[in-house]
């Protein structure tokens, strides 16, 4: 057997010993390495969703993890990157069973941003926008701020407090990194989150970009209106971080 097909038959062992013993290897010598992987992968998934963890029994949980790690393959060699993995696999390949909670993806999603904004590099290109030039400058969102949509109160979950059926109105954030590499959750109203999401898709806009296309959006309003709140809008959402522009180059 060729060092590769040997590599395999470790790796496939590792993940699911119901397949067969690597040659030359014994279980006992198995059954560390076994371990010590899956413990890995457990203390990565369970340190990135705390809240979501503490919804479940040990056993309940344990068997979740064990699920992902026998079947789901996963790209990346950086352990940080564990979580955002986990994800996919509920989002693509998890099948939920009776004691999941119906909330579960929106909830992982929501704890999984928390983690990726706190270890998201900062872009050089970005700089601060003075309230002032917000009219004159182009519109970028920081790479270190997403906004998220989620149809159940993710914020509000807990052992305590577990809905079992979506809201009527779908919860919209920002979350994002500050000056002090703190972590903020920012909840959005329709408009904030529609305006937050028109600039990331363009890329790159200015003031009045944003402007004609809610005059187009919301044609019931007076421009006036749209223009005055739309500028107090950027202007707070600067002072925060979360917009930004690029520095020429």
């Amino acid at each position: 057997m060729n060092f590769i097909n040997t590599q395999q038959g470790f790796m496939d062992y590792i993940r699911d010993p119901s397949n067969p013993l690597p040659d030359g290897m014994t279980l006992e010598r198995m059954s560390v390495y076994r371990e010590l992987f899956f413990n890995n992968i457990n203390g990565f998934v369970s340190g990135g969703f705390p809240v979501l963890k503490s919804l479940y029994t040990d056993d309940a949980w344990t068997k979740l993890i064990q699920q992902f790690f026998v079947s789901y393959d996963c790209k990346t060699p950086i352990f940080i990157e564990i979580s955002q993995e986990f994800i996919a696999f509920l989002q693509t390949q998890y099948q939920p069973a009776d004691y999941d909670p119906p909330f579960m993806v929106e909830l992982a999603h929501y704890e999984w941003l928390e983690l990726f904004i706190s270890t998201v590099f900062d872009d050089d290109n970005e700089q601060v926008i003075d309230k002032a030039l917000i009219t004159e400058l182009p519109l970028n969102v920081s790479v270190k701020a997403r906004v998220a949509q989620y149809q159940f109160d993710v914020q509000h979950i807990s052992v305590d407090y577990q809905p079992t059926e979506a809201s009527e109105q779908a919860h919209c954030f920002c979350v994002y990194r500050d000056d002090h590499d703190e972590v903020n959750f920012l909840q959005l109203n329709s408009l904030t989150a529609q305006v937050l999401a028109f600039i990331n898709q363009s890329k790159q806009c200015y003031f009045s970009d944003v402007l004609s296309w809610l005059v187009e959006s919301y044609p019931q309003m007076a421009p006036e209106s749209l223009s005055s709140g739309c500028l107090q809008m950027l202007q707070q959402l600067a002072d925060k971080g979360i917009i930004c522009s690029l520095k020429a180059i």
